[in-house]
């Protein structure tokens, strides 16, 4: 039987090995217990399914059926909508748009600065956008147990691969935001958060 074809009668979520927001989808999956198959791939070889169906080669890419959807903040809502439980995005719509909000933040402000850090270290001005930022934001989890209040939403899936890739990153955070490492544990700890580590990932950890 033709693999792609096998493929497309399921869903089939294309990876990076350390792709941050790769690493987000798969945590959607595994919080929805979705079936789908995870196709890693590497930026350095040449995956041509994939290029068949992203014209820009990224990843995360999702194929569900006929539906293709290579943008991981499109794609994570896509699979709440798709698959309502657990929710991980308010019902209500004035929630659901600050949800929307914030996560546009994260991609506008954060995670250039990711990428710019993993390509170089010793980038200094990126180094300092992401530890300002999470500085800056350790006040909202003396209040609140996640992202946007006590419910474990979209946010967090986003902010969890990101906090997870700190020490990969030369970044530590000063006593004053105690309070973020202790959110982090909290992401961390979740079934679904270990189940869609990839190899390339636990080992960032030493696990």
């Amino acid at each position: 039987m033709n693999t792609l074809a096998t493929r497309r009668s399921i869903m089939t979520l294309y990876s990076g090995t350390d792709c941050v927001l790769s690493h987000a989808c798969r945590i959607v999956l595994q919080e929805k217990d979705i079936e789908c198959e995870v196709v890693y791939t590497d930026p350095s070889d040449t995956c041509q399914e994939l290029a068949d169906f992203n014209p820009y080669y990224e990843t995360p890419t999702l194929v569900d059926r006929d539906l293709v959807l290579y943008d991981a903040f499109i794609i994570n809502e896509y699979l709440d909508e798709r698959l309502p439980h657990p929710p991980l995005m308010p019902v209500d719509p004035v929630s659901r748009a600050k949800q929307r909000l914030m996560l546009m933040r994260l991609n506008r402000d954060w995670f250039g600065s990711i990428r710019a850090l993993q390509a170089d270290k010793k980038n200094k001005e990126a180094h300092k956008v992401l530890r300002d930022g999470l500085i800056a934001i350790s006040p909202l989890f003396e209040e609140q147990s996640h992202a946007m209040g006590d419910d474990y939403t979209l946010v967090d899936v986003i902010l969890a691969p990101l906090l997870w890739r700190l020490p990969s990153l030369n970044i530590v955070l000063p006593k004053q935001a105690q309070v973020v490492e202790d959110y982090s544990e909290r992401l961390f700890e979740r079934e679904a958060f270990q189940a869609a580590l990839s190899d390339t990932e636990r080992d960032l950890r030493g696990f």
